[in-house]
């Protein structure tokens, strides 16, 4: 049975919301649903309570804000488990490389991105789907928090020292890592997300809490010069986006934190200054 953990916003699930679940999944499930519309928990803790009281042995976190398109996406999902033992977390968006930089998964070039989702941004409806140059599960290091679907029986808990809104779905897929589970994106299901995410001063913090708390693991992963400076140069972006000139300025200095690379530091350094002229 697969388990639909959704934390809600609201005290009730949307009934068109429910129809599209039951019409579409095609196989045997239950609805999850955590009451979250006073805010009373974190997302990692209504996750957390959302594990403790399912039943299935597939556990799907899913927004409360998509449609599915894919019609017996359950059967898909279990066949998809049943065919990659070796996999243990599943999801539609993701990326095969996550630096050190406090950044989204997003944060990398195209090439190093997998996603198949339709996407809801600034009235704008956009299907993407790429990545998948070697079949249908596309093996990557993160997954987008939108579609997440883990075996059970792996012992995993969202950690709710972090806290908030943010940064749930890069926890739980280093935390698969650790159990040396690998993580996929599939080609065979398809949703529709009505919104996007807001990259704002409680995003950033939460990406910088992820990353400092997860560092010593990030360390593991091997990435390329151009993939970290790729990130590093996003990070930068952000804080001068999101914080402004001069209170960016104060957390710009946080780069030393995240690259041991001089390379990297001294490249960066170059590219703030050129991003300070033109700002």
């Amino acid at each position: 049975m697969i388990s639909i953990i959704i934390c809600s916003r609201k005290d009730k699930i949307d009934p068109k919301f429910e129809d599209n679940i039951r019409n579409t999944v095609g196989t045997n499930f239950e609805l999850v649903l955590i009451d979250n519309s006073t805010n009373k928990y974190s997302i990692f803790q209504a996750y957390n309570l959302g594990i403790q009281k399912s039943r299935g042995d597939i556990l799907c976190f899913i927004h409360d804000d998509i449609l599915f398109h894919t019609k017996n996406w359950g059967l898909l999902l279990k066949s998809e488990f049943n065919n990659y033992p070796d996999f243990a977390l599943i999801g539609i968006a993701g990326a095969k490389v996550k630096t050190q930089f406090p950044t989204g998964w997003w944060d990398c070039e195209d090439k190093d991105k997998v996603i198949n989702i339709i996407q809801h941004e600034k009235g704008n409806v956009t299907k993407e789907n790429f990545g998948f140059e070697d079949g249908d599960l596309s093996e990557v290091y993160v997954i987008d928090g939108v579609f997440m679907a883990l075996k059970k029986g792996l012992n995993i808990e969202f950690e709710t020292s972090l806290g908030g809104f943010h940064g749930y779905d890069l926890n739980l897929s280093y935390e698969v890592i650790e159990k040396n589970k690998k993580i996929g994106v599939t080609n065979k299901i398809l949703i529709e997300h009505l919104s996007i995410g807001r990259l704002d001063k409680t995003w950033l913090f939460s990406m910088m809490l992820f990353h400092k708390k997860y560092q010593k693991k990030l360390k593991k992963y091997k990435y390329s010069y151009e993939q970290e400076f790729f990130a590093g140069k996003a990070y930068i972006d952000h804080c001068l986006r999101i914080l402004g000139k001069k209170e960016g300025l104060i957390y710009l200095f946080s780069i030393f934190q995240f690259s041991s690379s001089i390379k990297i530091i001294f490249s960066l350094e170059k590219y703030f200054y050129i991003k300070l002229k033109k700002s």
